[in-house]
């Protein structure tokens, strides 16, 4: 297994190379995984810049002393892939957030659709988004990633529309099989640029709505000959993209 990882602020480590990781990591690290002398972790801004690291010694419940010799960074995926996520019942748009983070979503727009039952509004709406943020942290530092996925502030449908007028590849996951939508296992892809996937509420997407996703440049597609949860639709597709793109590889 790889080594765990650990979400700091910087980078900034004596003239020796010592490091001192206090705080909740510290306490989560000291505490929690009860590391010792000689065992790897990783450190990690959570933006791609990232940091091999051996730990010296613990000190109390919470000060992990590790050696830092030197930082590297991460470059960026291609191409990136974003989904913009319905806001699904209950709890379900965490666990959205929580699988397309391990499997390796770069970005994640929650949208307010027509049909989601669910109304992001005032306080509760922040403490939603900051749910949101806190799993895709989580579930970062769990996958070993040392980039994150953004999550974005909640979007309108005319914003969704405008993020799909520039990307390079615009999705749809519409499941009416009538309509005759194309699979997306057989989509022309980017070798590089902004891939943006559309995944709809459990209602579906509103045709008003995919009018407007159509006019900025957005095809609708299907996953398969089944029809998927809001919150595992997302996943699912993005782990198809990275296996056909070669980010997989």
């Amino acid at each position: 297994m790889t080594a765990p990882v650990f979400v700091v602020e910087h980078f900034d480590a004596g003239g020796d190379g010592r490091y001192v990781l206090d705080g909740p990591e510290g306490r989560h690290a000291v505490s929690v995984k009860r590391l010792q002398a000689g065992e790897d972790v990783i450190l990690t801004d959570g933006a791609g810049r990232w940091a091999d690291c051996v730990v010296l010694a613990a000190e109390g419940k919470d000060r992990l002393i590790v050696q830092l010799d030197s930082v590297s960074e991460e470059p960026l995926a291609q191409p990136r892939i974003t989904v913009v996520q319905a806001l699904p019942k209950g709890d379900r748009g965490e666990l959205a957030v929580e699988t397309m983070t391990e499997v390796g979503v770069d970005a994640v727009v929650p949208w307010q659709a027509a049909r989601c039952i669910t109304q992001w509004k005032g306080e509760r709406g922040l403490k939603a988004l900051g749910k949101w943020r806190a799993t895709a942290r989580e579930a970062g530092k769990q996958s070993r990633r040392v980039r994150f996925p953004e999550v974005a502030d909640a979007a309108s449908t005319k914003q969704v529309a405008a993020l799909l007028a520039k990307a390079d590849f615009a999705a749809v996951l519409h499941s009416d099989f009538e309509r005759g939508s194309e699979p997306l296992a057989t989509a022309e892809l980017p070798d590089e640029g902004e891939i943006v996937l559309v995944v709809g509420p459990e209602g579906g997407v509103a045709k008003d709505e995919l009018a407007l996703f159509e006019e900025a440049g957005a095809r609708a597609y299907v996953l398969g000959p089944t029809v998927l949860r809001t919150s595992t639709a997302g996943t699912a597709a993005t782990a198809l993209l990275l296996g056909r793109t070669g980010r997989w590889s």
